[in-house]
């Protein structure tokens, strides 16, 4: 498939055959890496070596300059070529002097040489001088020499000004489709329409084409595109085409200029027929192949993907064939792109800057290939898996006297006292005869909101303890570890829950009974919630955190890897106090805590069982402060355990990649708000200095691009799999997904840049009185780069509109990086309406 598609890509194309001299060149004989404007001018060997390479396929070369290259005359008429010597008029009018009398005299010099001369190029195109002047220099170089003089201009300017006519000996016109934006296959016929409308016009006088080619690379014009193929084509048809209708023209140009690229952008360095290299760009006879060098591509390609296919199909035999051959499909086409990436530079010119951008871009589209791969994992095992490896359900509940002593521990801050209430009912009337409740509130303020809270729990009898710290450290870790210490001495196990969980009165009896292996440490349940039915934000956040355990943990379970959080997890006493508690370094204490159990050789079992359910977060404010907290707890475990993940050791190989590859979703949050920052820097120099800033190549699109629809394909495919809902539900938890990205990356970002933050308490209740505009401050940063991106589209709507394929996927990429400002924004405003007084 993937020499298939190589073939596919690179399929020859079969222009007309060509046979015989070429009628003329126009040159610019500046070497690779040669430029004018910083005063780098070849040498007499570099230009006689040239002359004589073109002198193999054509007797007849236009120069532009008399002073640039004075040598190139001389060297011709050693070589025995014909010359159309140019003298350059713009709006320096004492070096046009000086230009006329180096012409002038060097035609009088060279007469056999010399054979036609042309006083200026597309000087009225440019607008460089008035036409009655530039007729003047005509009329004073045509009575100066004997050789026939005209003047090079576009079509339309000998049309515009039929004076200019009677001033000249010949007509020579410049016939350059492609920058009218014709399409390849209409463009001979275009330009033959212009030549013979001239010829109609002005039949007395001889008309020579002055300047015809085809780029072979570069940006798109309109409809017209540049490429190898293309220019193969054209001056192929064209050859034959003047040949039959005896039309005398020079191609422009003989060889590539990179320099020139910094004149008037980037196709212009590519108008040679040969490279700037010296090597002909395509072959004259049968068909016409737009890279070459594609089989050797191809086959670096597939070698590059063999082993890791090989691999893949061995180790994960257990999946279905479908799911190996997609994820080795998977693997190649990753493998084909950097082949792809890494020597399509190659085929262009580019300077210290270009290769520095690209030094900088390649790790990041390698990071990108990495992320799909990930995500592509984690698809193919979900979806293609014959059966689960590692499943673990609910059990027979013990009998009293083998149940281990449960030491339930609620940590609270500054919670509504009557939510808190509802969780210590479920509690109470917990099935099981072995477990203590102990309520520590942390750091609360107001004796009205942890009193009666402390009073309920003495009602509920002495199996409730309330603890109320003040001051107290290290956040919900430091009120964890003080319940530690708290605890009573038989207990077996410590379960966390948050303050807002109800939970199933069988949570601890169906449960337990793992424990009784002594490798578990940890029995983990989902985060499930409720009262969301009716409730548009809440429902769409209910189930946007619902994919993460209907998929992400049953995909790190299999390798024993899942991330635990803190509600609804029971870990033996032991284990947690054995390998020092919980962490108070880490705002994500609960899952700092799986990875060193893991780390210590201990299982965590995942039981995909809603044996509580707790509440969404109040509003879009707490709904991003929850995530930017795990965002940047994530970065504080990943730097403070570096060496775990990435060295071996105690931790497996599956485990090291998922904790590694975890947050590798989330790091494309951050890159993708560097990559917007930029891209509204690049775009706004693009609309502002058009002339600094050019498109960015398709190199650097493409992959975005399939990027972007791989992984949103990959998200709902597996999604609706998987999660228990309807499409109105998937979107709007994509929504609620996508409406997060900001925060995460400034999570992640921070967490790496950062040593410690505040720990926020996620708010379950809503804040009453909110104004409509109040329910855009959480998201004014979001906001603001929604408006940046919307300007940048205008404007190049404004500024390139359709005519460059470039500007379209660039269009695309605006708007798809606008698509996770924009659903902040909604998802805030679904928040302000969504909210009830209830809360």
């Amino acid at each position: 498939m993937n020499i298939g598609l190589w073939w596919w890509s690179n399929l020859p194309h079969g222009p007309e055959d060509w046979h015989g001299p070429i009628n003329g060149f126009a040159v610019s004989l500046f070497q690779r890496y040669q430029n004018p404007l910083q005063n780098d001018f070849p040498s007499d060997k570099q230009i006689a070596g040239d002359l004589h390479l073109l002198h193999k396929y054509s007797d007849n070369i236009r120069t532009y300059s008399m002073l640039q290259n004075p040598q190139v005359v001389r060297l011709a008429h050693k070589e025995g070529l014909h010359v159309l010597a140019g003298a350059w008029i713009d709006t320096r009018l004492e070096n046009n002097e000086k230009e006329i009398e180096a012409l002038i005299a060097m035609a009088r010099r060279y007469p056999k040489t010399i054979t036609r001369v042309i006083v200026g190029n597309e000087v009225l195109f440019r607008n460089d001088i008035p036409p009655a002047q530039l007729m003047a220099y005509v009329d004073r170089v045509r009575a100066a020499i004997r050789q026939p003089v005209s003047v090079a201009e576009p079509d339309y300017i000998w049309v515009k000004y039929p004076e200019l006519v009677s001033h000249v000996d010949f007509i020579t016109v410049h016939l350059f489709p492609y920058w009218n934006g014709i399409p390849r296959k209409d463009a001979i016929g275009a330009a033959l329409g212009s030549y013979q409308h001239l010829r109609q016009l002005y039949p007395y006088k001889p008309i020579v084409v002055g300047e015809i080619g085809w780029p072979s690379n570069g940006d798109r014009h309109e409809y017209a595109e540049p490429s190898v193929s293309n220019e193969a084509i054209f001056l192929r048809q064209w050859f034959n085409v003047a040949k039959r209708d005896h039309i005398d023209y020079y191609v422009m140009e003989a060889f590539d200029q990179p320099w020139k690229e910094q004149l008037s952008g980037r196709t212009e360095a590519y108008w040679g027929m040969f490279t700037a290299d010296r090597q002909l760009k395509f072959p004259f006879t049968g068909p016409v192949t737009e890279d070459t060098g594609w089989p050797w591509k191809a086959l670096a390609a597939s070698l590059l993907a063999l082993l890791p296919m090989l691999w893949f199909a061995r180790r994960f035999a257990r999946f279905k064939l479908t799911g190996r051959l997609f994820f080795c499909g998977l693997i190649q086409l990753a493998c084909t792109l950097i082949v792809w990436s890494a020597t399509l530079p190659f085929n262009f010119y580019l300077d210290w800057i270009d290769w520095t951008m690209l030094v900088l871009l390649f790790p990041a589209q390698l990071a990108i290939l990495a992320i799909l791969l990930i995500n592509g994992f984690e698809f193919t095992e979900v979806l293609w898996r014959r059966e689960w490896i590692r499943h673990a359900g609910m059990l027979r509940p013990d009998v009293p006297e083998k149940q281990p002593f449960v030491s339930i521990h609620l940590a609270c801050y500054n919670e509504p006292p009557e939510m808190v209430q509802l969780t210590l009912d479920s509690l109470a009337e917990l099935d099981y005869a072995n477990y203590e409740v102990l309520v520590i509130d942390n750091n609360t303020k107001d004796p009205a909101v942890w009193g009666p809270v402390k009073e309920y729990c003495e009602k509920l009898g002495k199996r409730f303890r309330f603890f109320h710290l003040e001051p107290w450290p290290g956040f919900k870790a430091g009120a964890l570890n003080f319940g530690l210490k708290e605890t009573a001495p038989e207990a077996d196990v410590v379960a966390v829950i948050d303050a807002d969980y109800v939970v199933r009165p069988d949570w601890l009896a169906a449960l337990t009974g793992h424990f009784h292996d002594p490798k578990v440490a940890v029995v983990q349940c989902p985060q499930a919630h409720r009262d969301f039915e009716h409730n548009r934000f809440r429902r769409m956040t209910a189930w946007e955190f619902d994919g993460f355990f209907r998929i992400g943990m049953h995909h790190r379970n299999e390798r024993n890897a899942i991330i635990q959080h803190g509600t609804m997890t029971m870990v033996r006493r032991s284990a947690l106090e054995g390998t020092g508690g919980w962490s108070e370094w880490t705002i994500c204490e609960d899952a700092e805590l799986g990875l060193r159990l893991m780390h210590a050789g201990y299982e965590l079992v995942y039981v995909d069982e809603l044996m509580g359910k707790g509440l969404t977060p109040a509003d879009f404010k707490a709904y991003k402060s929850q995530r930017y907290r795990w965002a940047f707890g994530a970065m504080q475990i990943l730097k403070g355990r570096w060496n775990w993940m990435t060295q071996k050791g105690p931790l497996t190989a599956g485990q090291r990649f998922h904790f590694l590859t975890g947050w590798f979703s989330w790091f494309a949050d951050a890159l993708h708000l560097i990559f917007t920052l930029m891209a509204i820097f690049w775009t706004a120099g693009m609309v502002a200095f058009p002339n600094l800033f050019s498109l960015p190549m398709q190199l650097f699109l493409i992959p975005v691009i399939g990027f972007f629809f791989a992984k949103a394909i990959f998200g709902i495919v597996l999604y609706r799999a998987r999660v228990p809902c309807g499409w109105y539900d998937t979107l709007m938890a994509s929504l609620a997904s996508m409406g997060l990205s900001h925060a995460i990356a400034r999570g992640i970002l921070h967490g790496l840049t950062r040593e410690k933050t505040s720990f926020v308490v996620t708010a379950k209740s809503r804040r009453l009185g909110e104004s409509s505009l109040a329910a855009f401050a959480p998201v004014r940063e979001e906001g603001l780069m929604a408006c940046a991106l919307v300007l940048c589209i205008i404007g190049m709507i404004k500024g390139f509109g359709t005519r460059y394929i470039e500007g379209e996927l660039w269009i695309f990429i605006l708007a798809a990086q606008s698509i996770p400002y924009f659903s902040a924004v909604i998802g805030a405003w679904i928040a302000h309406r969504s909210g009830d007084a209830a809360g």
